[in-house]
């Protein structure tokens, strides 16, 4: 058999083969020898899918660097994903180029915060690892990441949290499409009427940042509400059954995380994959934890410390210092049970590591396979 055809308008939109995007996936926040972001997306644009990098953990620079690699590796499209602050500023104390211990930057939290980081070092036995953060970052420096995309003319800018609708026309003049994430009706409308291009509609079932809402409920009360704006799917979809249930909704595409982290080019800890190809539909939890925003990942004793900790969240980005500042100590003293990376519940159908672009080939042909012969054999239309 020829090398299938699976085509939607969205294919037509991006100039790509398939309707399969790969969520944003930047560096490694904590600074491990893992796989590099540019690889899982350079290895999904070449199989036909929309590689998109995420531009979190990146400085302003590197990101730019980022992007040209890509540029260098593959002339096929790709994305970038950057995180909006509700409240889209420039810090003004990131200004400058430089690095800054995380230790720094922890003596500007609460007090009950530092005093609880403390403790669960000092009860585990946890080493002292001081994490150097960017303060050129693309967290604190948004508005410069987005005109660093815009110089770049990167084909599709996606907004992993928040809404773009703000930089759509000059997004629109550069020849850049917009994508955005919601999790409710409520800002999809926002959004399609912010003149975004492509919005997914992302589900509770999804890995990472996350919303209340049920992919499958999700979806179609998207359509209707961002409408005339095409909708992709995320959430729970990690094979091709995912897919042809999206398309079967009426999405025009798919936007999938956890399925491509655990790849060979999925730029996780070895320690993380292999907490995904364990996982069980039941092992993945939400929590405020990480970054302060709700996000699902693979449960882990982390989770009953933060819990028993009684502490309320910083907003985000600060509660990523607290939050990196453990994890850095947890790895370091390889405290596998206190890890537990970014996933979604699709988690439970992961088995194996495989390559990227092999998973997108298995995900499109299983589509396929389905659309053409399985649901004529198994549904009678009359």
């Amino acid at each position: 058999m020829g090398k299938r055809v699976l085509r939607t308008k969205l294919c037509d939109m991006l100039g790509i083969e398939y309707p399969i995007l790969s969520a944003g996936m930047g560096p490694n926040l904590l600074g491990e020898e893992t796989g590099a972001p540019v690889d899982l997306v350079v290895a999904v644009s070449e199989a036909g899918g929309l590689g998109v990098l995420g531009a979190s953990g990146y400085s302003i620079g590197e990101l730019r660097q980022a992007i040209r690699e890509i540029k260098a590796r593959t002339d096929k499209p790709f994305g970038v994903d950057i995180l909006l602050p509700k409240n889209i500023v420039d810090l003004p104390e990131a200004e400058g180029e430089g690095e800054v211990p995380l230790s720094q930057l922890l003596r500007s939290l609460p007090q009950a915060h530092q005093e609880w980081i403390k403790k669960v070092k000092q009860d585990l036995g946890l080493p002292d690892v001081d994490v150097m953060v960017k303060m050129d970052s693309t967290t604190m420096r948004p508005r410069e990441a987005i005109k660093v995309c815009l110089e770049e003319r990167v084909p599709l800018f996606c907004a992993g949290l928040g809404n773009p609708g703000f930089m759509v026309e000059e997004a629109h003049a550069v020849g850049t499409k917009v994508l955005a994430i919601t999790g409710n009706t409520k800002n999809a409308r926002r959004m399609a009427e912010a003149g975004i291009d492509l919005l997914v509609a992302q589900g509770h079932e999804a890995g990472g940042h996350t919303g209340r809402i049920g992919t499958m409920a999700l979806v179609p009360a998207c359509i209707d509400a961002a409408y005339p704006v095409p909708v992709l799917a995320a959430g729970g979809i990690g094979d091709g059954r995912g897919l042809a249930a999206a398309l079967a909704m009426g999405c025009v595409g798919v936007w999938v995380g956890t399925r491509f982290l655990a790849t060979v080019e999925g730029g996780a800890p070895e320690v993380i994959k292999r907490h995904i190809v364990e996982a069980t539909d039941e092992d993945t939890k939400v929590s405020t934890m990480f970054t302060g925003k709700t996000l699902r990942s693979i449960t882990s004793k982390f989770h009953t410390l933060w819990e028993e900790s009684g502490l309320e969240p910083l907003p985000f980005p600060l509660q990523v210092l607290v939050s990196s500042s453990l994890l850095a100590a947890f790895l370091k003293a390889n405290r596998e049970e206190y890890i537990g990376g970014f996933a979604g519940q699709v988690a439970g159908l992961i088995k194996e590591i495989k390559p990227a672009g092999q998973v997108l080939e298995e995900m499109v042909e299983e589509a396929a396979d389905i659309l053409t012969r399985r649901l004529p054999e198994n549904v009678t239309v009359e």
